[in-house]
């Protein structure tokens, strides 16, 4: 009974925080509230009864506005549906081929890039309604965007920017020791009373939007156009890359909220169920939220029940209380988005800069750029290009290719045991680090200066630690070039990895295996043997 009471008063207050967020999002996504509301409701049910995390909470998102209402822009609500349809099982088979750990493979400079994008992309989507400006056609794109909005500057609404800046003082000053009640609620209920109660001029959702329909969300297939279901599938896999690093996030930072640990797999296959089914009803891309999560911890929730009511609340709210929202100021939502919007940008990024590595940081503000100048599908592929080609360099400066003849292996060197009597026209060449196609090519210095006196070539392979098909052929025109030449190559010391990819390649049978020695000792000693035989 006392954690059921606990995981109610969790779950009410976060149904508090999320009712303005979730209509705020509706909007900001180019839909409409109730299209956030649904989503918050169905999204955050079937995400708290089905996830992996005890304490998630589930609904829209901050993350996934641009791309939202892009897509709406582009291709029209009914094909966001089916986009975000698409997605949802995309992440259930991403769930069930539990590939829940790959996602912390997607490198840090991308998701803060992204992160600081979106957050961007979120203010400029509030500037209309925050300053109560004219614009009959808002543009999705940033730079006509920005165009349109300076344009629109001399029909400055006073009123409405009054009421927005009131909404921000509240939600920036709301003293702590009250938080108990939220800044944004409390900005929501005044907005909203000044407005039913003293007629304040100003545009609210009952005048932009007719108000939010009361009654329950009703089931209907999206109809959509089939020549368009190939351009939804990048744009899909957007969401469902999206959503499952936000979810995944946001869990494991419950996970230390309350010394927990969460099950990835089982997380992703609800955000896909979410997905799927959210979209029947008029809702749009579900994930689960950081802000709304940790608010659920710190009211105290300790298991789903909290997230379950949080969604019959939102519930409750559209059945009872739907025509109290006519009154909402849009000026209000605004001002909530964009302080969400500030917060949520990892804006020291940008002053540590100077500390990363170059590599990370161009890679951050390439997909930060791309995120704001074009859309997230595209930022999230050319920076993850980006981030590969980095780690390719970075593997490759590591790799290290030492040649040595007799007096050189004789003195050894750091990482290097001596090697006595080394024989005339014998060349170790040892080779430290991972030998991939990033770093092959130094290979290719072996085959360059593999001749003259050299009769025989001593790989020594004992400090490689991973190879590739790039680096195995190098190998193989090593040997064959050698070969044509009447000349021997003897592989030292490849073990795991290296050893079983040769193997399974044939290189040991091609090249002898009495030519595959343990060590350098007894690789040296099978080179005076091929010497002696001359």
């Amino acid at each position: 009974r006392e954690k059921f009471l606990r995981d109610l008063g969790a779950g009410l207050t976060v149904g508090v925080v999320a009712l303005s967020l979730c209509i705020g999002l509706g909007i900001s996504s180019g839909v409409s509230p109730t299209a956030g509301l649904y989503t918050g409701i169905i999204g955050g049910f079937l995400v708290s009864a089905l996830g992996g995390s005890r304490v998630q909470i589930g609904g829209p998102a901050g993350a996934f506005v641009g791309l939202v209402a892009l897509i709406v822009a582009q291709y029209g609500l009914p094909s966001l549906l089916l986009c975000t349809m698409l997605a949802g099982v995309m992440l259930f088979v991403m769930g069930a081929l539990r590939l829940g750990d790959l996602i912390k493979f997607i490198p840090h400079p991308v998701t803060t890039g992204f992160t600081c994008g979106i957050a961007i992309t979120i203010l400029m989507t509030q500037i209309r309604p925050f300053l109560g400006l004219s614009l009959e056609h808002e543009p999705a794109e940033f730079l006509p965007k920005v165009q349109a909005l300076v344009a629109a500057l001399p029909t400055l609404h006073w009123p409405t920017l009054g009421m927005a800046a009131l909404a921000l003082a509240i939600l920036l000053f709301w003293p702590k020791r009250w938080s108990r009640v939220p800044g944004s609620i409390v900005a929501v209920v005044l907005g909203t009373v000044l407005v039913a109660a003293f007629g304040w001029p100003t545009e609210t959702i009952g005048s932009r939007f007719g108000g939010i329909p009361q009654g329950l969300p009703s089931f209907a297939w999206p109809q959509f156009e089939w020549e368009h279901l190939g351009q939804l599938i990048r744009p899909a896999f957007t969401i469902a890359l999206l959503g499952a690093i936000e979810s995944l996030l946001s869990a494991v930072v419950a996970d230390g909220l309350i010394d927990d640990r969460h099950d990835s797999n089982q997380e992703l296959m609800a955000q896909g169920a979410a997905n799927f089914v959210a979209p029947l009803f008029g809702g749009i891309p579900v994930t689960g939220v950081i802000a709304r999560t940790a608010t659920n911890i710190r009211s105290g929730a300790g298991t789903p029940v909290a997230g379950l009511v949080h969604a019959v609340f939102l519930l409750v709210v559209l059945l009872v209380a739907a025509p109290l929202a006519t009154d909402i100021p849009l000026a209000v939502l605004a001002a909530v988005l964009a302080v969400v919007a500030v917060r949520m940008g990892e804006w020291e990024e940008f002053s540590l800069l100077h500390r990363k590595p170059g590599g990370d940081a161009a890679v951050f503000l390439a997909t930060f750029g791309l995120t704001v100048l074009f859309d997230l599908t595209v930022a999230v592929e050319v920076g993850m290009v980006l981030a590969a080609f980095a780690f390719i360099k970075r593997v490759a400066d590591t790799t290290q290719v030492h040649a040595m003849t007799g007096e050189q292996a004789a003195a050894g060197g750091p990482g290097h045991e001596p090697v006595k009597d080394v024989p005339r026209g014998v060349v170790i060449y040892r080779v430290f680090g991972a030998l991939l196609f990033g770093s092959a090519e130094k290979l290719e210095r072996v085959l360059r200066r593999s001749g003259g006196e050299t009769k025989v070539v001593i790989l020594h392979m004992a400090a490689v630690t991973a190879m590739d098909a790039t680096a195995l052929n190098r190998i193989e025109s090593l040997h064959a070039k050698m070969k044509r030449r009447h000349e021997h190559l003897i592989l030292s010391g490849p073990h795991t990895q290296p050893y079983f990819l040769l193997e399974k390649a044939g290189f040991f049978d091609a090249l002898g295996r009495e030519n595959v020695c343990a060590d350098l000792e007894h690789a040296v000693a099978r080179a005076r043997e091929l010497l002696a035989k001359k």
